[in-house]
């Protein structure tokens, strides 16, 4: 081969490598698979194919005109594919929105890029994804971390250990960003009496940028080197080293490279002080004050949430925060320290009430939700405190139920299977999904891809299993026994996520004797593939898959379950594939949202889970089966046992007798007819497609019009809207309720009340009646109006309003709440007052 032609073979397959979008689906496999067989089952990585292959290996693949034809008609598809109109493109094109940044800490994109640590990541690197096959004009920002999600291996006592291994950037889908040709971009952040410098790196997602941050820079010191070492790791001060890298170091980063978002997306609270820097940056550039910069700016800001439980909020001690941040909010931002808590803080004259960083980003948003129907009423009751006063339905977080990328995460089989129905297409999000060309495939189909898929898994789980065993040393009988374990054709269960407490993956061990019963069935055998990590400092965690190591080495060689080690995005991939039914048993209402049920949907799995996250809106018997009542309870012991107890009952009685009645073909035709209504019904539903869409049209393009509106002709709109408040703040405290009165006139309710504003602009504010929903659904607000002709005694106003007398008059209470158009309100201006 001559060196052009060479370095033709190269580029070409160094392109297809670089871009994770080929990692995303099956369409470019077989050219890896071609080029290195065994590196590619086991790592899935084409940079680790490309780096194991000689010259001479490549010139002779690349000789042949069967092999470099193909690479050429996927470089060319991908050219098409980018030039082609994605789904924004095509239901937006007026939009004028050309740019979102998204911020994340973590990105699960592949496993090659070791940057994420669970669900988080999952949502963000799936968001990514299918942002790109939309169209959207998404870029993101997160960090490179020098040390990956740990590696997991179980000693032959079932002890969990975790290594860290290096990430080396080298060998990993990333680029350097160039501030000029040949200079590498450094970003630099001003420390306690040091400086820090921050690389940027590049990866390409399909049409769209991941830019990355780290802080492994020669000229730092050590520590500030290890300021992005390890995703979560270290205490209070490294975190708040990571979210000020993140936040602020990332806005800058973005301005570096010429970007102008309108609107940016904080995923979770360590994005938070973006919003402080995004605010100063404009500032800057206008001239203008920081409090009508934030005001302009956070129209533009979304915050979203994923924790469920306040100990899951970022809190940082005041004097952590004061030394890192006291001289940017002084210097950067023109603000007294005090303005700065005001923003993270419920009461900042409380000198033991830490920043809450998911607070500064909801006060510093327009809007923020959670990430399930369930998780927003859950949000709505830990944001609460923040909003004292407000109606808990009124506490501004709203919802966006999380998705998965379908193409990511479903099987060749399944694909081709979608693609036959559907059009190869079906995942671009151009087209309307789905459900009645999935119903027309017929049982066969179904079951024969559900039968590939199950025993692929368990050629996979057996290998890594007898690789496991080497590992922890155990006999060469056990190894050998293991190897035999799982069947083929058999009721195969998953159970895998990350192991800690609220997850309880335990919970099938209530009752060992009952689970060995239904497992070693002979006439109707069950067998379940356990994965999944303890965090290195969840000793509880750890303790939960030791005592499932244990079950399984005291039962052996049966009952068949196996626990595979080092569970990771390719493991995942594997299971949600292969498994005829995925097991999910949080307790409630801890799991926000969950992800890992959605990815059998695309596979024909079937879900058997807590009525919690997305399953509790999600589930109808036609598609799966419950556990729990849908309600919160809290002697959690004793409603463990219970829940258990309906697990077997549900296992015994309804999932193991259907999967293996069978008709004379050998098809078990009432699964098959789940599998089919599971697939058409959910899986369009829970896709990042949908996820992203609506994101895209509640929340992005309202966000662009109102920063747009805010900051046009010099930011008038902007200032408006702080006079307004600083005209708010300075009355409050003065207005009042005054006398009440209900007359009733046939069947309406006739309400006069007092109101005295003091020296209030009327139009500030909204007089109204109030009443809470009897049915669940929303609260009835009227409207009320100054009389006419206004009826003023020593400075009091009659304000009225006429009502439907189907309720009680007691029903209703008159209020006071900020009122300007385009305004976010409790957000903007957190003030209510009610008729006592």
């Amino acid at each position: 081969m001559s060196t052009e032609t060479l370095a033709t073979a190269l580029d070409s397959l160094t392109r297809l490598a670089f871009n994770l979008s080929w990692w995303s689906n099956h369409v470019a496999d077989d050219i890896w698979s071609a080029l290195a067989p065994e590196t590619w089952r086991l790592t899935h990585s084409p940079l680790s194919v490309l780096q194991t292959l000689s010259k001479e290996e490549i010139d002779l693949r690349w000789s042949e005109s069967k092999f470099r034809i193909r690479v050429e008609a996927l470089l060319q598809r991908e050219r098409e594919s980018a030039a082609l109109p994605g789904w924004f493109q095509v239901q937006h094109p007026k939009a004028n929105l050309s740019c979102v940044a998204y911020f994340s800490m973590e990105f699960m994109l592949s496993e090659a890029l070791p940057i994420y640590s669970g669900g988080l990541g999952n949502v963000a690197g799936d968001q990514l994804k299918a942002a790109s096959d939309l169209g959207l004009p998404v870029v993101a920002i997160g960090l490179l971390y020098q040390r990956g999600n740990f590696h997991q291996t179980i000693d032959r006592d079932g002890a969990q250990h975790a290594d860290f291994p290096k990430n080396d950037p080298a060998r990993m889908p990333v680029r350097p960003v160039y501030s000029e040709p040949g200079v590498p971009m450094r970003l630099h952040l001003s420390w306690p009496g040091f400086s820090v410098w921050l690389r940027a790196w590049e990866v390409q997602v399909g049409r769209l940028k991941l830019y990355l941050l780290d802080s492994n820079d020669p000229e730092n010191s050590s520590d500030y080197r290890d300021i992005t070492g390890e995703l979560y790791g270290g205490g209070s001060e490294r975190r708040l080293q990571q979210e000020i890298v993140l936040g602020i170091g990332g806005w800058r980063l973005l301005v570096a490279l010429g970007l102008k978002p309108e609107v940016c997306h904080l995923n979770e609270g360590h994005t938070a002080l973006v919003v402080l820097e995004r605010a100063a940056n404009y500032s800057n550039e206008s001239g203008s004050s920081f409090k009508k910069a934030l005001a302009i700016t956070r129209a533009g800001n979304l915050f979203t949430t994923h924790t469920a439980v306040a100990a899951g909020f970022d809190v940082f001690p005041r004097i952590l925060l004061a030394k890192y941040l006291g001289g940017y909010v002084e210097s950067n931002l023109g603000l007294s320290f005090d303005h700065l808590l005001a923003l993270g803080c419920i009461n900042t004259s409380d000198p033991a009430e830490g920043f809450n960083m998911a607070y500064l980003a909801i006060s510093g948003s327009s809007a923020a939700n959670g990430v399930s129907h369930l998780h927003g009423q859950v949000s709505r009751n830990l944001f609460a405190k923040l909003f004292h006063d407000w109606p808990l339905s009124e506490v501004p977080v709203q919802h966006v139920t999380n998705g998965i990328h379908v193409p990511s995460w479903d099987s060749a089989g399944a694909d081709i299977l979608w693609s036959q129905a559907c059009g190869d297409a079906c995942w671009r999000g151009t087209k309307n999904i789905l459900s009645e060309e999935v119903r027309n495939i017929t049982d066969e189909s179904l079951w024969k891809l559900r039968s590939n898929s199950r025993n692929a898994l368990i050629d996979y789980a057996v290998d890594r299993l007898v690789r496991d065993l080497t590992t922890a040393q155990v006999s060469l009988e056990v190894i050998e026994n293991a190897k035999h374990r799982l069947k083929r054709d058999v009721l195969t269960l998953g159970f895998a996520r990350r192991f800690t407490a609220y997850k309880r993956p335990n919970l099938l061990l209530q009752d060992e004797q009952r689970l060995l019963r239904i497992l070693t069935d002979p006439q109707r055998p069950v067998q379940l593939v356990l994965a999944g990590k303890a965090h290195p400092a969840d000793l509880a965690g750890q303790a939960s898959i030791q005592e499932w190591i244990r079950f399984i080495r005291r039962r052996a060689p049966s009952p068949a379950v196996i626990f595979l080690a080092d569970y990771d995005m390719r493991m995942a991939a594997e299971l949600v594939q292969g498994v005829d039914v995925w097991i999910n048993t949080p307790q409630r209402p801890w799991e926000a949202c969950g992800t890992s049920g959605m990815k059998v949907l695309v596979n024909g799995g079937l879900n058997l889970s807590e009525l919690d996250g997305w399953w509790a809106e999600a589930f109808s018997p036609q598609v799966g089966w419950a556990v729990g009542d849908g309600r919160e309870h809290a002697d959690h012991i004793s409603w463990n046992k219970l829940e258990a107890e309906s697990l077997y009952e549900l296992l015994e009685h309804e999932v193991i007798p259907l999967f293996y009645t069978r008709d004379s073909d050998g098809v078990p035709r009432a699964w098959v007819k789940k599998i089919r209504e599971s697939m058409a019904q959910l899986t369009p539903q829970f896709s990042a497609n949908r996820t992203m869409k609506e994101y895209t049209e509640k929340f992005y393009l309202p966000a662009k019009d109102s920063f747009h509106q805010r900051a046009e002709s010099s930011g008038l709109k902007g200032q408006a809207l702080v006079d307004w408040h600083r005209e708010l703040e300075r009355e409050w405290p003065c207005i009042k309720f005054g006398h009440r009165n209900v007359e009733r006139i046939l069947e309406t309710y006739i309400f006069t009340v007092e109101v005295n504003l003091h020296r209030l602009n009327p139009a500030c504010i909204r007089v109204e009646l109030y009443a809470e929903s009897e049915t669940g659904c929303d609260s009835l607000h009227y409207k009320m109006s100054p009389v006419d002709p206004p009826k003023r005694v020593e400075g009091w106003t009659l304000y009225r309003a006429a009502v439907p007398a189907a309720r009680p008059p007691t029903d209703y209470t008159a209020r006071i709440v900020p009122c300007y158009e385009g305004a976010a309100i409790p957000i903007e201006a957190n003030y209510i007052l009610w008729q006592r």
